[in-house]
């Protein structure tokens, strides 16, 4: 079996800016929290989809923020997409699918403890992580834990990290720490780019095993002593970096193989939730993806 597990912070972000505006009768805008329960469904309709967990960054701040100031917010984001962070949560546990709120924690934290966990069960054929975030190629190992981008329908396996950023999914933390991510806050160390990191990590793998003399080097890459010191006067900044970008396997992920197993709709929705969203469509929705599906008469 393969177990799938969602990014879905990244689909309610996707819905937000791509799925149309809608609004309840009390005036609640819901337009995101539908366009991801649509995706979601798209999901589970495929044949080969019986395993499936979501997780959500419940607030956007983490353990992470302790160590960098610098570190994301939520400041910045609309507050109609806001808004519809927890809503988004509710109808996902209406559409019968576990979900993992994070608080302390990240939603890219639960999706690679999730990972690391489910891969290690002999009865796991594949443990397919449903986003792009570059991030989360970390957690890649050969092919029994791949990245899946939904949008362009791309699997990276570790073959495909190697080919898109030139260093093996462990080195990853290591080359964002050198290259910086704008999205999670922090800068990277200056004059490295994605070239010049993927050259010397591919040779060297780990930042501590990079020489701060360019002349040890034993790989050649082009501005190799402005590199070298930079990195010098700046390690300890690169490893809190690489600290960042790691991402933990201790996340609160309870449930056990079977309760990741999708039956449809749940049996026992928060029936305010249900009526606050408009979820009677989509529940009904649902489960006829998973009549559907039980006939085997699904896509895929």
């Amino acid at each position: 079996m393969k177990v799938h597990v969602v990014d879905g912070t990244f689909e309610l972000f996707r819905a937000y800016f791509g799925a149309p505006s809608r609004t309840t009768a009390e005036g609640f805008e819901v337009g995101a929290v539908h366009g991801l329960a649509r995706s979601l469904l798209a999901l589970l309709g495929e044949r080969d989809v019986t395993h499936v967990a979501i997780a959500f960054d419940h607030v956007i701040e983490s353990f992470r923020n302790d160590l960098y100031p610098g570190y994301k917010t939520g400041d910045g984001i609309d507050p109609k997409l806001f808004a519809q962070f927890w809503p988004a949560e509710d109808a996902c546990r209406a559409l019968g699918v576990v979900t993992w709120p994070m608080v302390e924690f990240e939603c890219d934290d639960a999706l690679a403890t999730a990972a690391a966990r489910f891969a290690a069960l002999p009865e796991v054929e594949q443990v397919v992580i449903c986003s792009p975030d570059k991030d989360l190629a970390q957690c890649v190992r050969g092919a029994r834990v791949v990245c899946l981008d939904r949008m362009r329908n791309k699997v990276l396996d570790a073959d495909g990290v190697r080919a898109k950023f030139g260093v093996d999914p462990a080195s990853m933390p290591d080359w964002l720490a050198l290259v910086g991510d704008t999205a999670d806050g922090y800068p990277g160390i200056p004059r490295w780019g994605a070239k010049s990191a993927s050259a010397a990590l591919a040779e060297y793998e780990r930042l501590e095993r990079i020489p701060d003399d360019a002349a040890a080097w034993t790989v050649k890459v082009r501005g190799a002593a402005a590199l070298a010191q930079s990195l010098a006067e700046r390690r300890s900044e690169a490893l809190l970096y690489r600290q960042l970008a790691t991402l933990r396997e201790d996340a609160p992920v309870a449930e056990a193989l079977d309760a990741l197993r999708w039956r449809g709709p749940s049996r026992s929705p928060d029936p305010t939730a249900v009526l606050r969203l408009e979820l009677d469509g989509l529940l009904e929705r649902a489960a006829d993806v998973a009549g559907r599906k039980a006939s085997g008469a699904t896509k895929g």
